[in-house]
């Protein structure tokens, strides 16, 4: 379940980054379904990238255990990976 949950983080907080920066840039032009998973899996990418660098920041255990630390930083690299692929995707798809 340790090994689930931060992935589940991930991606639900990418989900919000990329239905936020989709609402923000107008360029991502797309609907509600692809904005959520390019969300989702930008923020499994960003929170596996970034949130180790913000939770050991934050005072996370480098050994992964659930702390207040780590699961900040699995937000806030979840989110910021979401929303980053869901802009990208937005500017991609703005052609079709």
């Amino acid at each position: 379940m340790e090994a689930i949950l931060p992935l589940i983080i991930q991606a639900v907080s990418g989900m919000v980054g990329g239905g936020i920066a989709g609402g923000i840039l107008k360029q991502a032009a797309m609907s509600m379904l692809p904005k959520l998973l390019a969300g989702g899996i930008g923020g499994i990418g960003g929170g596996a990238a970034l949130g180790g660098i913000i939770s050991g920041a934050l005072g996370g255990d480098p050994a992964g255990g659930m702390d207040i630390g780590n699961i900040l930083g699995d937000v806030v690299g979840g989110a910021a990976g979401g929303g980053v692929l869901s802009g990208i995707a937005g500017m991609l798809l703005k052609g079709k």
